[in-house]
């Protein structure tokens, strides 16, 4: 796939009707996810089998569908070989994969992705940000404290929050924002 770079690709990740933050994994030109047992996402891939990378630059959204639905207005439907599949209204791109199950442990599933289609709407510059990417590796830190309250994640997530609002602009500050409103002051815990 021509989207994807070696490595992980962080995207909104799109099943039927649910929207939220992913990592896809291409090494050597596999391509994989790992999902964690119970989320809408792994429920959904698991019975549907088909996924949608969204690429979008909006570190709002990163946050926002890492804690909270989007509403159905946000979702558009598109037809590939007779099966419909959900991708976001407001992407620059999107890539749809096949989705098999691959592994399956007590916690995660390895899901191996097979590419279907892209397609490029709105390509758009984006030079390197540290505050974006500092709010995707607090979202990330901050979908795993909710979970177990450790501080040593309340830490990492205050380290990138620094850099967030060193390096960000409003847009990373406002995500920022929201993310505190998701998971509290992780200073305190």
């Amino acid at each position: 796939m021509g989207l994807l770079t070696e490595g992980i690709n962080e995207v909104i990740a799109t099943t039927d009707g649910n929207a939220a933050p992913m990592g896809i994994i291409n090494r050597g030109g596999a391509l994989h996810m790992v999902l964690f047992r119970g989320s809408h996402t792994a429920e959904n891939v698991v019975r549907d089998r088909w996924v949608v990378a969204n690429f979008v630059f909006d570190p709002v959204l990163y946050v926002r569908t890492a804690f909270d639905d989007l509403p159905g207005e946000a979702f558009v439907r598109e037809e590939i070989d007779g099966t419909a599949v959900c991708r976001l209204r407001d992407v620059e791109a999107w890539a749809a994969f096949a989705a098999d199950v691959e592994r399956a442990g007590d916690e995660s599933i390895v899901v191996r992705l097979a590419p279907l289609k892209e397609e490029v709407l709105d390509l758009r510059l984006h030079p390197v940000n540290r505050g974006f990417s500092s709010i995707i590796d607090a979202t990330v830190h901050a979908t795993r404290y909710v979970r177990s309250r450790d501080p040593w994640l309340g830490r990492l997530i205050e380290h990138h929050a620094g850099l967030a609002r060193k390096c960000g602009g409003p847009r990373e500050w406002e995500a920022l924002d929201l993310l505190r409103r998701y998971i509290g002051d992780p200073t305190r815990d």
